[in-house]
C-alpha cells in the first residue's frame, strides 16, 4: 500500500445557511404541514438484504481510497462486493449537508423511501436526523467490528448516546492552523489568536457548527454541556475581533489559500486539510490548544425505510476492520475511527505508510487525546435564536 498525495477534499462540515433546515422543520407544524417526527414503529419495512445483493450508499466526493492507476476504482470498495457478492452503488452525491437534507427530507418527512440505503453527513446534521426519527437503530450483533473496535472518544455522542444510530466514517480536529516561520513563535491558546501581532491576519470559519466550540473551549467552558451565557459570550467578543480588524475574514474550507499565500497566518482549520498542506510547507503547524479542541465526525447512517440494511450494516462493520481502516486511512489523512489500525500502518514495509502511523492528526497520541471533546450538538430551538446572531455577525 503505498501513500499518494492528493487534492484536499471538498468541505465536509460545511457553513450552515441562513437559519439551515432545522428553522425550517420548524415553523411546519404552524403551517398545517404534517409534523416531521417518525415514530420507530414506522422506520422500517421487509429487508431485501438476503435476496438482494446489493445496496446503494451516498457520500461526499474524495472521501473513500481509490487506484494510484485509475481514479474510477475503489479498491476497499470492490474487496467489500468480491468478498460478500453485494455490489454498492457509490453516489458522489453529497457536497453541502444543508443542501442533502433538503434534498432528502421530503421523503423521509412523508413516510417515503429515499433510494439510498446507507449516507455520510457530519454528526451536527446527523443530530438533526436522529431527533426527527429519520434513521433506523443498527444491528450491533452483526457488526462485532464496530463493537470492538471503535474509538471510546466517539462511542457516546450527545445526540446518539450509545452510537445506535450512527457509526463514524472519518473524524477530525477542529484546531487552529499557522505559519510558523512566517509568524514567528509557536500558538497554544485560543486567546494568542486575538494577539496584536496577528491584527488582520486570522481568519475564522464561518460556519455556526463548525466554529463556536473552539471558542468556547478558549473561555473555559466544558463544550459537553455549554449554556446560552457561553455562545452569547462568544459572539460579544467574535464582534469586537471584527469591528476591531483584529479578523480578517470569515472563510469555509478556503482558509487553506490565504495561509498558503501568507495573507493570513492563523486560522481555525480541519486537521485533515492541514495534512495536505504540511505536504507542501512544513512551516505549517495545526496545534489542539492547551483548553482543548472540537472532535468530530462524519458518521454513517440508515435512513428510515432503506430496504437493505443488514446489507448496509455488513459494508460498516467491514470498513471496521483494522487492515481496511487502515488502507482508508492511508487515503484520506482524516482522524481515524479505528485506533486499531495504527498497528497495521506501522507494519507496513512502505516507509511512507508505516510514517502515517506516528501522524497525531491521524492517530491523535495519549497527551492530545485528554484535550479532545465531541461538543453537544445545538437543539432545533437554540438554532433559529443561534443562527440569526451568528450570521448576522458572519455576514450571511
Amino acid at each position: 500500500m503505498r501513500h499518494t498525495p492528493k487534492t484536499p477534499p471538498l468541505s465536509r462540515r460545511t457553513l450552515l445557511r441562513a437559519l439551515g433546515g432545522g428553522a425550517v422543520l420548524g415553523g411546519l407544524a404552524g403551517c398545517g404541514v404534517p409534523a416531521a417526527y417518525v415514530s420507530p414503529g414506522d422506520r422500517a419495512v421487509a429487508d431485501m438484504s438476503a435476496t438482494d445483493k446489493r445496496l446503494t450508499w451516498a457520500n461526499w466526493p474524495l472521501y473513500i481510497d481509490t487506484d494510484d492507476e485509475d481514479s474510477t476504482k475503489r479498491p476497499t470498495l470492490e474487496a467489500f462486493e468480491k468478498k460478500t457478492g453485494i455490489s454498492v452503488d457509490y453516489v458522489e452525491e453529497i457536497n453541502d449537508n444543508d443542501e442533502f437534507f433538503g434534498k432528502i427530507s421530503p421523503a423521509l418527512m412523508n413516510h417515503q423511501q429515499t433510494g439510498r440505503d446507507l449516507i455520510v453527513i457530519s454528526d451536527w446534521m446527523c443530530a438533526r436526523f436522529v431527533r426527527l426519527g429519520w434513521v433506523q437503530e443498527m444491528d450491533r450483533a452483526s457488526q462485532p467490528n464496530v463493537t470492538k473496535y471503535l474509538d471510546p472518544l466517539l462511542r457516546s455522542p450527545a445526540f446518539d448516546p450509545g452510537r445506535k444510530y450512527t457509526v463514524p466514517w472519518q473524524s477530525g480536529i477542529t484546531g487552529i492552523a499557522y505559519d510558523r516561520r512566517r509568524l514567528g513563535r509557536e500558538i497554544r491558546h485560543v486567546s494568542d489568536l486575538w494577539a496584536s501581532d496577528l491584527k488582520g491576519r486570522v481568519t475564522l470559519l464561518s460556519g455556526l457548527d463548525e466554529a463556536f466550540a473552539l471558542l468556547m473551549q478558549g473561555n473555559g467552558v466544558d463544550i459537553t454541556k455549554w449554556k446560552a451565557a457561553d455562545f452569547d459570550k462568544v459572539c460579544d467578543q467574535v464582534e469586537k475581533y471584527v469591528e476591531n480588524g483584529q479578523i480578517r475574514r470569515f472563510t469555509g474550507n478556503d482558509y487553506t489559500k490565504d495561509l498558503v499565500t501568507g495573507d493570513v497566518l492563523a486560522c481555525q482549520a480541519y486537521s485533515g486539510d492541514v495534512i495536505q498542506l504540511q505536504a507542501a510547507n512544513p512551516d505549517i503547524r495545526f496545534v489542539v490548544p492547551e483548553e482543548g479542541a472540537e472532535l468530530w465526525s462524519d458518521s454513517l447512517m440508515i435512513p428510515d425505510r432503506a430496504r437493505h440494511k443488514a446489507n448496509a450494516e455488513r459494508l460498516i462493520d467491514y470498513y471496521y476492520d483494522p487492515e481496511v481502516a487502515a488502507e482508508l486511512a492511508a487515503w484520506v489523512n482524516y482522524v481515524c475511527p479505528v485506533p486499531a489500525a495504527r498497528e497495521v500502518l506501522a507494519a507496513s514495509k512502505d516507509e511512507d505508510t508505516a510514517a502515517l502511523a506516528e501522524n497525531p492528526l491521524i492517530f491523535p497520541d495519549d497527551e492530545m487525546r485528554k484535550r479532545l471533546v465531541i461538543a453537544r450538538d445545538i437543539t432545533s430551538k437554540e438554532r433559529v435564536e443561534y443562527a440569526k446572531r451568528w450570521n448576522a455577525i458572519v455576514g450571511l
